[in-house]
């Protein structure tokens, strides 16, 4: 009924974790913003799958991946819904949030780079698929929001991204075993996210007020 993905893969089920994950970290977003239960639903399903069809129309990848699997759709959905009841207690949780963050920019950037891959896209392409896949979603819930988007505000991010696509792809140009090393980018990409977090790595910042003579 549900037209359900192939789970026979670490990357497949990895998928499954970071969906959920970030349509929590949007209804949470929805919430600080009073959005009613149906924007929560909303935000959630943008911030998860928004990356992944932007992604899609830029490459022509049809049909869009929530078309296909109508199961990511109410997964994300519900994964927001269910988030609105025990709100006050995940909120507590914010160190755990940020791994799941973490694990939804690796995860979807590895997607994302995999897509690009099967269509014979160059290296760059796969990087930036891989880079708009991890990223979008969480500009357009932020956009939404009304707030700067995290790419552009907080510790590395984006990069994070370029590096786990980078690494990710080598595996397909020395034709290595995809589950190993979907594991080791995986490990990888958590690390640096994580690291990035925790120590304010951040790219260097550009400030010009206008006022210098």
């Amino acid at each position: 009924m549900w037209n359900l993905p192939p789970a026979d893969t670490v990357l497949h089920l990895l998928s499954w974790v970071a969906l959920a994950a970030q349509a929590m970290t949007a209804a949470l977003a929805a919430g600080r913003r009073s959005m009613d239960w149906a924007g929560v639903c909303m935000l959630g399903c943008i911030t998860a799958l928004g990356g992944g069809t932007i992604r899609d129309v830029l490459l022509g990848h049809y049909p869009l991946l929530w078309v296909r699997y109508p199961s990511f759709l109410a997964l994300t959905a519900v994964a927001a819904f269910l988030t609105i009841p025990i709100a006050r207690t995940v909120h507590r949780l914010s160190a755990a949030f940020l791994v799941l963050d973490a694990i939804g920019l690796v995860v979807f950037t590895m997607a994302g780079c995999d897509v690009a891959w099967q269509m014979d896209a160059s290296l760059p392409i796969v990087i930036v698929a891989g880079m708009i896949t991890g990223c979008a979603g969480g500009v357009l819930r932020d956009i939404l929001c009304n707030d700067v988007p995290l790419l552009f505000r907080s510790e590395l991010y984006a990069s994070v991204s370029v590096v786990t696509g980078l690494f990710y792809a080598t595996a397909f140009g020395l034709k290595l075993s995809n589950d190993i090393w979907t594991v080791l980018t995986f490990l990888l990409g958590l690390s640096f996210r994580l690291l990035a977090v925790r120590f304010k790595w951040e790219m260097p910042k550009f400030v010009f007020s206008g006022d210098e003579r």
